[in-house]
């Protein structure tokens, strides 16, 4: 069929130049190497390709409780410990609501041509989710909805060993593990999150297992502030980076992993107005599971370790004073786990979260704690999360209800950073309509 169109072809042009252009003579076999020129430049691979990808993503939330937050009430972490009045009402006990799309995004891939062997690729991505937060003593302090870099990395591919480089996913969080919510929280707080500088190294030790070798840096979630150090200094001012090793096993329907990671930060350089040199050093231990088919999924997710804090989890670290007046650090103990329950159907897909964390403490004999989930003389003891959720997918468009439950149990600070008496426990209802229309 091919052989007859090329000769119906030649003898069409062949008639209009003998017609148009009879003074130019081109034989039937010149016109062939033309049309077979032409045929094979389009069938060349591409020396660049890139693709445009993203979403327009919409947000309904109601909440039944004051909770502890990020971006203007969309990101809700655990709710606020009781705060009453003088008459005894709870003030935190006050109901909340927005509207919001600023989780919309934007992405390009692309890749090129080859590089000393090695498939060529990368990624830049960006949503509208970054902004300073509104100070509520402030009046009109703080920005809202700015444009934020969550990916720009590009990767070298060869056939059993590729080099990530630039910002991406810390390596504790699994992209292809990690809670399938409808809230954009995606698990926060109980898995790990966030984006970070970096370099890292995957090393395929057969089809089936690979070992991934990173080094970072935190960014735009960090270590808490100690006194005297401002944002991102911790890490700044350290010598090294983080350092994460993990094995991963991969087959068509199982995914698992284990990794361990190793942060020593510097969280000021000046302490008492003398040089120091105190360090935090820290470690974390990390495990996860997924099965997948054509109908269901199952994900679990694990993490134990020290000083959480930049993976968007509670704890953080400790102050000490020293016999030089100088401030010493130790970081506090956190450990997480959730599992998530899905259907994989093409149209209406429910789904079901839990999750748990737990304050564990540090050392007795701090002056100053710097972590996520104290306040004043209040600490949290540990938080649990579950949500149900229905996906509507047609097409590129979806609609997602959710409802989700989020308690937390709070006491006094005790001597270990653990919480003892006095112990309340509350609760915030989130009700939440999540809109997509993806491209």
């Amino acid at each position: 069929m091919n052989n007859i169109l090329k000769y119906l072809s030649i003898s069409l042009l062949t008639s209009i130049s003998s017609q148009v252009f009879s003074q130019d003579t081109i034989s039937n076999a010149d016109l062939l190497k033309r049309i077979e020129a032409l045929e094979a430049e389009k069938t060349q691979p591409k020396e660049w390709d890139i693709s445009l990808y993203g979403w327009v993503r919409t947000e309904y939330n109601f909440d039944s409780r004051q909770s502890a937050y990020s971006r203007e009430y969309n990101l809700n972490l655990y709710p606020l410990d009781e705060k009453l009045d003088a008459n005894g009402k709870d003030i935190n006990g006050a109901g909340a609501s927005n509207f919001l799309s600023i989780t919309t995004r934007t992405g390009i891939n692309f890749k090129g041509p080859d590089v000393w062997g090695a498939k060529a690729s990368g990624k830049i991505e960006a949503d509208f989710f970054g902004n300073t937060e509104i100070n509520k003593s402030s009046a009109g302090s703080g920005s809202i909805g700015l444009l934020r870099l969550r990916h720009a990395y590009a990767t070298l591919a060869w056939p059993h060993t590729s080099v990530t480089f630039g910002q991406t996913w810390y390596p504790a969080f699994i992209p292809e593990v990690f809670p399938g919510v409808a809230n954009f929280n995606t698990g926060i707080l109980f898995n790990p999150f966030g984006w970070a500088g970096q370099i890292k190294v995957t090393q395929k030790l057969s089809d089936q297992f690979s070992f991934i070798a990173v080094a970072y840096k935190d960014r735009e979630f960090q270590s808490a502030n100690a006194i005297g150090a401002f944002t991102n200094s911790a890490t700044i001012n350290s010598s090294v980076p983080t350092f994460h090793g993990q094995l991963q096993f991969k087959n068509k329907n199982i995914m698992a992993g284990i990794a361990a990671e190793y942060q020593s930060l510097k969280p000021v350089i000046e302490s008492n107005n003398l040089a120091s040199t105190e360090k935090l050093n820290s470690v974390a231990y990390l495990a996860y599971f997924k099965y997948s088919d054509a109908k269901f999924s199952a994900k679990l997710y694990g993490i134990t370790g020290e000083n959480l804090h930049h993976l968007v989890m509670i704890g953080g670290f400790a102050g000490y004073t020293e016999a030089n007046g100088q401030e010493s650090y130790k970081p506090t103990k956190t450990s997480s786990f959730w599992v998530d329950l899905a259907s994989n159907n093409d149209k209406i897909a429910p789904g079901i979260f839990f999750g748990y964390t737990k304050n564990s403490g540090v050392d007795e004999g701090f002056k100053n704690l710097y972590v996520r989930g104290a306040s004043g003389t209040r600490i949290l003891d540990h938080v649990w999360r579950a949500s149900a959720r229905v996906e509507f997918k047609q097409n590129k468009f979806n609609i997602a209800p959710e409802l989700e439950y989020t308690a937390a149990k709070y006491g006094d600070t005790q001597a270990d950073a653990t919480a003892g008496g006095n112990i309340t426990n509350v609760g915030n209802f989130r009700a939440m309509l999540r809109v997509m229309y993806s491209f």
